[in-house]
């Protein structure tokens, strides 16, 4: 049992494992909403919307993640607005959104000379995690998690029946918008672990394997975050004796249990209709 307890014995290895498992709780639960409400484009959008931020954050002496948290928040609300108010269709304005802050902090990045790495901004640094890092990724997990647990019956409705979600008298745009403020804060979560492009992996792949496993929200839920937890321990403990990235590694495990999934239900729906 070496192989699974020496790994651990390093502070860099407990925490890049801690930091995993606080990620992964508010990603699971959102990564289900967002494959019901058809908004996996949401997250990949806001996550590459955010570099803008962290680099005007720099340039200014704030927090870099209270720049990114103002650059997805803005995205995902411009992009929410302009759905409401244009006859574009929500793909088209969040890449339209999407690219060009994405574009934009790439400018504002070659015109600058700092020592901010823009790897460890794009691809995370699980390893090199420290305890502040840990400390407002807790609190922004707990915070989310939180309000997603209140809500998730609400945010249930609105995703499979709006219209009777507002007979109901639901805060329809409350709820929307809070469910855009909750996946920003996520997203600032991840950012020092799985930087800013694979965030997108953890926000999606979870709630699309659970959705292929289980018609019920509430156990789609809970194994969405059993998936994304498993993926994240799996992902620390692989890439220490791969010598691989970590967050890359996560990604691959991810990927590799939705085409697991994916082929078994595939087989098992082959077998009902050859035996029908």
């Amino acid at each position: 049992m070496e192989w699974l307890t020496l790994p651990y014995s390093f502070p860099f290895m407990q925490n890049a494992a801690l930091i995993g498992a606080v990620i992964a709780v508010p990603a699971g639960l959102l990564s289900c909403f967002l494959v019901l409400r058809g908004w996996s484009l949401m997250g990949d959008g806001v996550s590459h919307a955010v570099l803008p931020g962290v680099v005007i954050a720099y340039m200014l002496g704030a927090p870099l993640l209270l720049g990114a948290f103002v650059a997805g928040l803005t995205c995902a609300l411009a992009t929410g607005w302009l759905e409401s108010n244009s006859r574009v269709k929500q793909d088209t304005v969040l890449g339209v959104v999407m690219s060009g802050m994405f574009g934009l902090g790439i400018v504002l990045y070659t015109q600058i000379r700092s020592s901010l790495h823009l790897d460890h901004i794009l691809f995370g640094n699980m390893l090199g995690v420290g305890t502040d890092d840990l400390t407002l990724s807790f609190q922004i997990a707990a915070v989310v998690t939180l309000a997603l647990v209140l809500t998730w019956k609400d945010l249930a409705l609105i995703a499979f029946d709006p219209v009777q979600a507002r007979v109901a008298g639901l805060r329809v745009r409350v709820l929307h918008y809070g469910l855009l403020v909750a996946l920003s804060l996520t997203i600032v979560a991840m950012l020092s672990a799985v930087g800013i492009i694979l965030s997108v992996s953890l926000l999606i792949a979870p709630g699309a394997i659970a959705f292929l496993i289980t018609r019920r929200l509430s156990r789609m839920l809970v194994v969405a975050v059993g998936i994304a937890l498993f993926a994240t321990q799996a992902g620390v403990l692989i890439s220490f004796w791969l010598d691989a990235s970590t967050a890359a590694t996560i990604v691959l495990i991810l990927t590799a249990i939705f085409t697991l999934v994916f082929i078994g239900q595939r087989i098992a729906a082959a077998r009902r209709a050859a035996s029908a």
